[in-house]
């Protein structure tokens, strides 16, 4: 799998975001990366290349470059990094990268800012997914295991002395993890990356403006479902912050992991990578059923439009078919029928009631009689499935095949239709039992008669 381009996306406070989309996979996936990052060298470090491509290989992962990091804008200011305004930094990727919405996976303090950005705008996030993260930097009174002020202190000494070195990425192993310093290569990697992705200056002011942040508020209003993956034994972030997370926003599941690794693509990744796609294959499932509404579904069809056509001629036909599709598009409207599609000398329909579709079908068959010309028609309610352009699933099928059965001016309902109509004066005949092509039981169908007086 090549390196994708990098492109860049405009904020609303005018700064450049770098990013990039690889791999086309059934769900958007934002991969906000914790602290630093550099999409130009990004796919050769080592574990994490391996980590991103093995998410590119069952979603469309769009992954960036944060403000103040990698190849993106540097603020001009403290305030600019503020986490308020990095949300904008995913809503801009996701416009420029054409995704309407996504499955956010947050990394360390990148996770602070999808679940920010999943309570800010939950029509646009479809899963959240956290890994080492928290909801607040520091120790509180209901949230201890956090770092005191002389921890944070420390830490960003070792920052503004040793940023850049191999001896940062060895004196601070539990970064990434425990055993980083076993591996000399490894070292030197992770140590020209943090170059790369920020100045030493650039490093301090993300990790201050984290300090002060604080998502417990927001955890409530997290809407979206949710998985929390946390290695038990990380010492850098405790397990009770993920914990803490996992309670407070409605439905999350939470995954303890063993290992003491506080990156998800050190240790055994493969883990992390069967859990996330689990949880969004289990997603994509749940919301295929709310894609589901109740519809009624009609078909009509010119019977015998071959012969007729033969015999009218090309240009007469011509004109008596456009006549017919005005005709029943008038009678749709009254109805209040959509149109989903046309095929051949047919029209497909849906009603949000099923006595509003036969009486549409009785008018429609009455209507292109002083046309010289006879429609067959069939109805039927059930489930359908919203998809992209129109709708689909099995009701459909039964839909078309029940107007398949019908003769001249004559409309077949199913059974649910004639169940769904009862006391709204509309008269079935029995039409006995029939196959239906491509479904497996038999189906009890009824002719719709003449409307009640």
């Amino acid at each position: 799998m090549s390196e994708p381009r990098i492109r860049y996306a405009k904020t609303v406070d005018g700064l450049h975001i770098a990013y990039q989309t690889i791999g086309d996979g059934p769900v958007d996936l934002v991969y906000a990366p914790g602290w630093i990052s550099n999409l130009e060298c990004i796919w050769e470090m080592p574990d994490l290349g391996d980590f991103l491509r093995s998410l590119a290989g069952f979603a469309r992962l769009i992954v960036l470059d944060r403000r103040g990091t990698g190849l993106s804008d540097r603020p001009f200011t403290t305030e600019s990094l503020a986490l308020e305004l990095g949300m904008d930094d995913i809503r801009a990727v996701m416009d420029a990268a054409g995704s309407e919405r996504a499955a956010l996976f947050g990394f360390e303090d990148g996770g602070a800012l999808c679940c920010l950005f999943a309570a800010s705008y939950p029509d646009r996030t479809s899963a959240l997914v956290l890994f080492s993260a928290w909801a607040t930097y520091g120790a509180t009174s209901d949230e201890p295991w956090g770092w005191t002020d002389e921890q944070a202190q420390a830490w960003w000494h070792r920052i503004e002395q040793q940023w850049g070195s191999e001896e940062f990425w060895l004196s601070g192993n539990s970064i990434l993890s425990p055993r980083l310093e076993t591996d000399p290569e490894r070292v030197r990697a992770w140590a020209r990356f943090s170059r790369l992705s920020a100045s030493p200056g650039a490093a301090l002011a993300v990790e201050r403006m984290m300090r002060n942040v604080d998502l417990r508020p927001v955890l409530s209003a997290v809407q979206a479902p949710t998985l929390v993956m946390h290695r038990i034994g990380n010492p850098f972030v405790r397990f009770e912050k993920a914990r803490y997370l996992a309670e407070r926003i409605q439905g999350a599941k939470l995954v303890g992991l063993a290992g003491d690794e506080h990156a998800p693509f050190m240790g055994d990744s493969d883990t992390v990578l069967a859990e996330l796609q689990r949880f969004l294959s289990a997603i994509r499932v749940e919301e295929a059923d709310f894609d589901r509404v109740l519809a009624t579904i009609m078909f009509t069809d010119i019977v015998g439009s071959t012969h007729q056509a033969e015999v009218s001629g090309d240009h007469a036909w011509r004109e008596l078919t456009e006549r017919h599709d005005a005709t029943v598009r008038t009678l749709l409207a009254r109805y209040r029928g959509t149109e989903v599609n046309t095929a051949g000398d047919g029209f497909f329909a849906t009603f949000d009631g099923p006595a509003r579709a036969v009486r549409c079908a009785q008018a429609i068959v009455e209507a292109v009689r002083s046309l010289g010309i006879e429609v067959r028609a069939g109805v039927h309610t059930g489930e359908v499935e919203t998809v992209t352009g129109g709708i689909g699933g099995i009701a459909v099928h039964i839909g078309a095949r029940v107007g398949a059965l019908a003769g001249p001016s004559e409309i077949l309902a199913s059974s649910t239709v004639k169940d769904l109509t009862a006391g709204s004066g509309l008269l079935f005949e029995d039409a006995g039992e029939h196959e239906l092509k491509g479904v497996s039981e038999r189906w009890h169908l009824y002719r719709a008669s003449s409307p009640a007086a």
